[in-house]
C-alpha cells in the first residue's frame, strides 16, 4: 500500500479531488491506472456517451468503499488520469461531420452524392484511428510500467488501442463480452472504427484467442454468420436463450461455469451497459429491452475469478450523459478493479474466494 493511502479512512466523506471515488492517489502510487476515453462520434442512435467517463468519476465519491468480495480492494491504488479535453473537442467536431453521413446512408443516397462525403467518412476513419493510437501509447506505457490498466467509455469503440496493447504483452487472451449487441460489423456504415464493429476489429488481432458474449439480443444475420463460421473462435449466449435456460431450471451458477469454461487463463473484460436491463442505464447509446441484472454479471465475474483465471484488463462502455447511469457505472468500475485486483492474488497465492 502506497504512503498516500496508509493514512486513508475509507469510512470517510468521499473527497472531490479529481480522482475516481475521491482516493488520495496519484499515476506513480496507483496499481490501477483508469483512462477515460471521451470519443462516440459514430453512435447511430442516441448520444451522450462522451461525457459517460465524467459522469462515472462524479458519481463515484458517492460510493462506499466497502466491498464484499474484496474488503481492502481499494488499497490496491487507483488513479484515473484526467479526461482529455483535446479528444472531447475533437468527439463534438467529427460527431457533427459523422451525423451528415448517417443521414445520408438513412436516405438510401450514396456518400458520393453531391455534396460528396467520401473524404469526410476518409477523414473520421483517420480520427479514429489518431483515438486508438493514443489510447494503444497510453496503456502500453503504464503495463511497461507494471500498472494495470482499465478503459471507461465513450462508446464501444474506445477500448481498441487497450486491446492491441495487451497483445503486445500477451500472446494469448480471450475476451469475455457483455452487451446487447455483437459488434461483429465490417466497418459498419463506413466507419472503420463503428462502436458497432469493435469486435469486428478485435479478431483481426491474431493474440484474441476467444470472444465469448453474453446477453446478446439486437444483432444481424451477418452477425450471425460469422459466429457460426468462426470455428468456436466466438461463441455466443444469446439473451432469450439464456432466459429459457433459466426458465427451465437451469440455474445461472451453472451457466455461468459453462460461459467461463470456453474461456483461456488470461481474460479481459468488455462490459457494454446496453447488455444489463435498461431500467440499470436508460441513457445508454442504443438501449434494448431485456438483458441481465447487475448482479448476475457480478456473479459471473466471481466465478471468473473463482475458476483461477486471471482478468489482465477491462472496459466499462455506453454510459449515458445521466446521473443515474454514472452512479451504476462507477459501481461497475469498481467492482472490476476489486475483482480484478483479486484475481491476481488468487493467481499468486492459489486461494480461491
Amino acid at each position: 500500500m502506497s504512503n498516500q493511502l496508509k493514512d486513508y479512512n475509507p469510512s470517510g466523506v468521499g473527497e472531490i479531488n479529481g480522482n475516481l471515488l475521491g482516493l488520495p492517489c496519484d499515476y506513480e502510487s496507483a496499481n490501477l491506472i483508469v483512462f477515460g476515453v471521451p470519443w462516440e462520434v459514430t453512435v447511430s442512435y442516441g448520444a451522450g456517451t462522451a461525457n459517460g467517463p465524467q459522469r462515472i468519476l462524479d458519481a463515484s465519491t458517492q460510493l462506499d468503499l466497502f466491498d464484499f468480495d474484496h474488503p481492502d480492494g481499494w488499497k490496491q491504488g487507483i488513479f484515473m488520469q484526467e479526461i482529455s479535453q483535446d479528444i472531447l473537442e475533437k468527439n463534438a467536431y467529427y460527431r457533427t461531420l459523422a451525423a451528415k453521413i448517417i443521414e445520408r446512408l438513412a436516405q438510401g443516397k450514396q456518400l458520393s452524392d453531391t455534396p460528396d462525403l467520401t473524404s469526410v467518412l476518409t477523414e473520421i476513419n483517420q480520427a479514429g484511428q489518431q483515438v486508438n493510437q493514443w489510447l494503444f501509447e497510453n496503456c502500453q506505457a503504464a503495463i511497461n510500467n507494471g500498472k494495470r490498466v482499465a478503459v471507461i467509455g465513450g462508446d464501444h469503440s474506445s477500448p481498441l488501442g487497450y486491446f492491441q496493447a495487451l497483445a503486445a504483452k500477451y500472446p494469448n487472451y480471450g475476451i469475455l463480452h457483455i452487451d446487447a449487441h455483437a459488434d461483429l460489423r465490417d466497418a459498419y456504415e463506413g466507419f472503420e472504427f463503428s462502436h458497432a464493429s469493435i469486435m469486428f476489429n478485435a479478431m483481426k488481432i491474431p493474440q484474441i484467442s476467444k470472444l465469448v458474449q453474453v446477453g446478446l439480443r439486437d444483432i444481424s444475420h451477418d452477425e450471425v454468420q460469422m459466429i457460426n463460421q468462426s470455428d468456436s473462435r466466438i461463441i455466443a449466449y444469446y439473451d432469450p436463450a439464456i432466459k429459457q435456460k433459466l426458465y427451465s431450471g437451469t440455474t445461472w451458477i451453472d451457466l455461468c461455469r459453462e460461459i467461463i469454461s470456453h474461456l483461456p487463463e488470461y481474460v479481459y473484460i468488455s462490459f457494454d451497459v446496453d447488455g444489463l436491463d435498461p431500467k440499470l442505464c436508460p441513457s445508454t447509446g442504443t438501449p434494448v429491452p431485456g438483458g441481465l441484472e447487475l448482479e448476475q454479471t457480478f456473479c459471473l465475474f466471481r466465478e471468473l475469478v473463482n475458476s483461477g483465471r486471471k482478468i489482465i484488463g477491462f472496459d466499462i462502455c455506453e454510459v449515458g450523459d445521466a446521473e443515474w447511469d454514472g452512479n451504476v457505472g462507477a459501481r461497475v468500475v469498481y467492482k472490476l478493479a476489486n475483482l480484478m485486483d483479486l484475481s491476481n492474488r488468487i493467481q499468486e497465492s492459489g486461494v480461491r474466494i
